[in-house]
């Protein structure tokens, strides 16, 4: 396993094209694995390619990828890096073995950690029709499915203290749970993405349904409970839409961000 990141160029068009779409950003980042055809489909209960993009609070916009292969970035760093100041010692991305790493993840021990993620649930509105996958969109509720996940992921959110709370826990009006401010948890950046999943002509029928989902950035300081659970969410993602820059859990020492 290895955990790269690669810090887009956002001046470039190029940047600006992969960035537009995560659709084309996906057929980027897998096209950074030879051996790996783009027919390919990951393992059901195997290591996988997982990716997200952060965008931090100094205007950067950093990659990272979660692999099972070392990736080669070299059509990244021409189309969006810095080609001009690559050379073979600093290629234009990071990439070191994630094994290490997860070997040492212990019982008990607490890390910062980030998620971006497609928080969605099913729903029916008559009993004679059949579920419908649908996004949270408040939250509240983006939090409770996180809070959902934790145990069978290995691991437990934070609590904060008492005397750090703005708002008591309770419930909503509806009698859903309401998380108030108990746990060390935040959710931001919520983006409502619609993209074209073909690569079609623009007269396909692909092109007039095109992929919608919502997504939300979680971040946050856990505990792990199972290291084996953790281990396996940090291999193969959290939630659906991995394939579109969700699922990846980053771990990371209290105080340093996940």
């Amino acid at each position: 396993m290895f955990l790269t990141r690669f810090r887009v160029n956002t001046a470039r068009p190029g940047a600006r094209r992969l960035l537009s779409s995560p659709q084309v950003l996906h057929a980027a980042v897998m096209s950074s694995f030879p051996a790996l055809l783009p027919t390919d489909a990951p393992p059901p209960n195997g290591p996988r390619v997982l990716w997200r993009m952060d965008r931090t609070s100094r205007a950067e916009v950093m990659l990272y990828v979660v692999s099972p292969d070392q990736p080669d970035m070299t059509h990244l760093v021409e189309q969006a890096g810095w080609p001009a100041i690559a050379s073979a010692t600093a290629p234009g991305w990071e990439s070191r073995p994630y094994g290490p790493f997860l070997d040492r993840l212990a019982a008990g021990s607490q890390w910062a950690f980030r998620l971006t993620a497609n928080p969605v649930h099913h729903i029916r509105r008559k009993d004679d029709e059949p579920t419908k996958r649908t996004a949270h969109v408040t939250p509240v509720h983006q939090m409770g499915w996180l809070l959902d996940r934790q145990e069978r992921c290995g691991f437990r959110v934070l609590e904060k203290p008492a005397e750090r709370r703005l708002l008591p826990s309770g419930t909503t009006h509806t009698g859903q749970p309401h998380h108030g401010d108990r746990y060390e948890l935040t959710v931001h950046d919520r983006r409502a993405l619609s993209f074209d999943k073909s690569r079609g002509p623009v007269t396909t029928a692909a092109h007039k349904a095109p992929v919608s989902l919502v997504t939300v950035t979680f971040d946050g300081r856990l505990e792990v409970t199972d290291p084996e659970l953790l281990r396996r969410a940090l291999r193969q993602g959290i939630g659906k839409a991995k394939a579109y820059g969700c699922g990846l859990l980053t771990l990371a020492p209290p105080g340093t961000g996940g």
